[in-house]
């Protein structure tokens, strides 16, 4: 029925009637070759259900390609019509086509009925002639054969056939397919298709022209919040599922209801404009996903026989009573690991020079700080960034004080029940770390604070209010990895202050060119004006003399606060020098580098090689780490003589 090329999965295909053997192996194939936004199969899934999955997802993959792949409508409709001829023959034991070869095992395995593969089949047949939908209960007709099924099918085999789990698996698959259809507004608008229901949107001022014609405006904002919340119930009332299942599927239940959820947050943190743009989950807040569930499911296991059997409620943020659980706690740090590797950081191999306690306590403030930074670095809309800042703010002030309130800008109001993305995970752990090493909580406010000057400040007239910033958003990273790595002389918070500023020197002149185009200038003006540097020179293709001297003198700066900062190393406890002189060696080496280029930073990023990174950690852990060797020199003859007080000019 097929016709050769017409579909591109079937090229890999064996032929009709082939072993079970070959066509089990198609179908893993399959499986683990296509994009998907998570797994197919997790890993927390028992291995005799990974061949089932496969076989499951094959037949899915299939038809949805010969529904959407297939670019005449009436071709697509006789092919779904093969396609169920051909599943009808599977249930009456005759497969043919590989894909059914391998199903066969599944559905007698499990004793699935028929209906849930057809009424699939109906979803896909109603897109070749369904174009729009007219009202909100005609779309989620349409999800009730496009998407439930799935969910049905997942229960089946796992061995849940009861009508009370369906159901709640079926809000659960609306409201995944819904949060789909929200973010791919403008994928689908490519092929011709409107998901949104039109009488919703017409509640909202909102015509169907004007989603064609991609106008955003403040109506369809208003639109999407409120799509957005009618999809948020849905997901809540199918949460109680995770609750009813074996642990490992709960698991991935709440991993992929939260995964929905990240989607919902990425629309807000947009701005709301999926006309335009398909807004998506990084890979940090994927990596979180998981941890979050693991972490629920930690703190489930805590409760008293029987409690765990009660009437499921909505989840709550984790308090700071509730964060005194060891599992609660070890699972955080695991979650926090987790979030750190995914960030792909450098330094995060730095943390292994530590032992595990301190190592704990590097990653639960590194979690921390990355999902500050996400906030500010994600989306367009600067208000929501500030919302998600104040709110990250009042989280963290519950999890160390108890007090749950948050300032949106004009009033105190309780934090939201709902909580953010990574507070559960993350708050824990931090906690924990905080207490551990007497840290104040106002260094973590204080690099809040300066996430929020991110969002509206651009330029810094003099130095005293650049170094302000370089203190929040670097100084507090010093200060706070110097208490994990222990000291009892009290000049050590200097010198971590003046090792963070001079970090943030040298990222600040190596990505001087990168900001302007982002629209930030972070040299203070009072230097530029020194030079007779404007700061559209910035954004040239190639550093004038005059920026050249500019950051030279920039870069006289940073390395005072090294050489003042470098005497930090002899005032932490042994077992933290190793990260501490990696984490110095390595910032000095790219500036270092950078002076060597002749502050040639407007092409090509200056970055160290992996070999040379390599070689430092070599050093850090097997070497001999003193404060004479713990900057890298091998550049810095090319500075020139006079430093500050030089106040040398360009021309």
């Amino acid at each position: 029925m097929l016709r050769p090329n017409e579909l591109e999965i079937a090229k890999q295909a064996p032929p009709a009637g082939c072993s079970h053997q070959s066509a089990q192996q198609y179908t893993r194939w399959l499986a683990t070759h296509h994009y998907e936004n998570f797994n197919v199969v997790s890993w927390l899934l028992p291995k005799d259900l990974h061949q089932h999955f496969y076989n499951l997802y094959a037949y899915c993959r299939w038809a949805d390609d010969l529904g959407d792949e297939i670019p005449d409508n009436s071709r697509a409709l006789e092919l779904l019509d093969w396609w169920e001829e051909e599943l009808s023959a599977c249930h009456a034991g005759r497969p043919s086509h590989p894909v059914f070869v391998a199903l066969r095992e599944t559905i007698v395995a499990k004793d699935i009925p028929k209906q849930p593969f057809a009424d699939l089949l109906k979803a896909f047949r109603q897109d070749q002639t369904t174009k729009r939908y007219r009202t909100w209960d005609a779309m989620i007709g349409y999800c009730v054969n496009s998407a439930n099924p799935v969910g049905r099918l997942v229960l089946y085999l796992c061995g849940y056939r009861d009508e009370a789990r369906q159901q709640l698996s079926d809000a659960t698959c609306t409201a995944l397919q819904l949060a789909n259809f929200w973010q791919d507004v403008s994928r689908d608008l490519e092929i011709g298709r409107v998901y949104i229901p039109l009488d919703i949107a017409a509640t909202h001022g909102v015509a169907e022209s004007d989603i064609v014609d991609r106008h955003f405006d403040e109506r369809y904002i208003a639109l999407m919040k409120d799509l957005i919340a009618r999809t948020r119930e849905l997901f809540t009332q199918g949460m109680p599922l995770a609750k009813m299942v074996e642990t490992r599927l709960s698991i991935d239940l709440e991993m992929f209801s939260r995964g929905g959820l990240a989607v919902l947050d990425a629309i807000e943190a947009s701005g709301y404009n999926t006309l335009h743009h398909r807004p998506s989950i990084s890979k940090v807040r994927q990596a979180g996903l998981l941890g979050r569930s693991l972490i629920a499911h930690a703190a489930a296991k805590l409760a008293p026989v029987g409690v765990q059997h009660a009437a499921p409620q909505t989840p709550k943020p984790i308090l700071a009573s509730d964060c005194q659980s060891n599992a609660n706690v070890s699972a955080s740090y695991e979650a926090c690991h987790r979030i750190a590797k995914a960030a792909r950081s450098n330094f995060y191999y730095a943390f292994y020079l530590l032992p595990k306690p301190k190592r704990d306590g590097l990653a639960a403030l590194y979690a921390f700080m990355r999902l500050v930074d996400d906030v500010s670095d994600e989306g367009n809309e600067v208000a929501a960034k500030q919302r998600g800042l104040a709110k990250w703010r009042a989280a963290f002030d519950e999890a160390v004080t108890g007090n749950s309130q948050v300032f949106d800008g004009t009033t105190v109001k309780p934090l939201p029940t709902e909580p953010l993305y990574g507070e559960i995970e993350v708050l824990p752990a931090l906690v924990d770390t905080m207490q551990r090493y007497k840290m104040p909580a106002r260094y973590l406010h204080d690099l809040i604070s300066g996430a929020e000057m991110d969002l509206t400040v651009q330029t810094y007239p003099t130095f005293d209010r650049l170094r302000e910033y370089c203190y929040r958003v670097a100084g507090t990273v010093g200060l706070t990895c110097t208490h994990v790595f222990g000291f009892t002389d009290p000049r050590a918070l200097d010198l971590a202050e003046k090792l963070g500023l001079a970090f943030q020197l040298t990222n600040i002149i190596r990505d001087v060119h990168d900001d302007y185009a982002l629209g930030r200038v972070y040299l203070p003006e009072e230097d530029l004006e020194r030079y007779n540097v404007s700061p559209q020179d910035f954004g040239n293709n190639e550093a004038t003399l005059g920026v050249r001297e500019l950051l030279r003198f920039e870069a006289d700066r940073a390395w005072q606060c090294y050489d003042e900062g470098a005497a930090l190393l002899n005032l932490v406890e042994p077992e933290g020098r190793g990260t501490l002189w990696l984490l110095a060696h390595t910032y000095s080496a790219l500036l270092a580098r950078i002076e060597s280029l002749d502050f040639a930073v407007f092409g090509e990023r200056v970055r160290l090689s992996r070999a040379e990174k390599m070689l430092f950690i070599a050093q850090a852990r097997f070497g001999r780490v003193t404060e004479e060797n713990i900057l890298e020199k091998c550049d810095r003859s090319r500075r020139r003589p006079g430093g500050l007080g030089s106040r040398r000019r360009a021309g």
